[in-house]
């Protein structure tokens, strides 16, 4: 079990992070934009990496959210929600398909970066993968299809990319991103 913190520009971010069955972890972040809120999640991979579920809370001034998202062996998603009070902005759950995917990518969150990068040993060597993640938007938990590709620099460092984005991601001897330029550094 590890436990991280991550500074981030507009918040921060813990989370508990067993290895012990691919990864399993726990977490709580707080965040600023687009309105104050804050996040508690539980995150369980099969041994190989891909996604089983993601359980997300978020909360603000009388609001509330929670989605229940799922991926079965036959690479099937389902993502109940529930919520209550006004935010502005896309109703959570699930807006797109996403068949193909094996990755859920709660966003502003660096934990999730590990996954693919775990899966296709990324931080020893490797090409250039690309993907289909199920990213969540934060605080919504709106769910679309996302294509990303992650790529192997040198050890320990990993180029990620979407949608006209890039940044070249840290990772420590776990798999853990220790620096994202732009959202998030990890404090030792």
């Amino acid at each position: 079990m590890r436990s991280l913190v991550w500074t981030k520009d507009a918040g921060a971010e813990y989370a508990e992070v067993d290895f012990t069955e691919g990864l399993a972890a726990t977490g709580t972040a707080v965040g600023a934009d687009p309105v104050p809120y804050r996040v508690e999640y539980s995150l369980r991979t099969t041994p190989g990496f891909v996604t089983e579920s993601l359980v997300v809370r978020t909360s603000g001034a009388g609001w509330w959210r929670s989605l229940d998202l799922r991926r079965d062996d036959a690479g099937k998603w389902t993502c109940p929600t529930e919520g209550a009070g006004d935010l502005d902005g896309p109703p959570p759950g699930c807006a797109d398909d996403l068949d193909g995917a094996l990755d859920c990518d709660l966003g502003l969150s660096p934990l999730t970066n590990s996954m693919p990068v775990l899966r296709h040993g990324l931080l020893n060597g490797g090409g250039r993968v690309a993907l289909i993640m199920a990213w969540v938007r934060v605080p919504h938990l709106q769910v679309i299809r996302h294509p990303q590709w992650y790529t192997h620099l040198d050890q320990g460092s990993v180029r990620y990319e979407s949608a006209g984005f890039a940044a070249d991601l840290s990772y420590d001897a776990d798999g853990l991103v220790i620096d994202y330029p732009g959202l998030a550094r990890a404090v030792r």
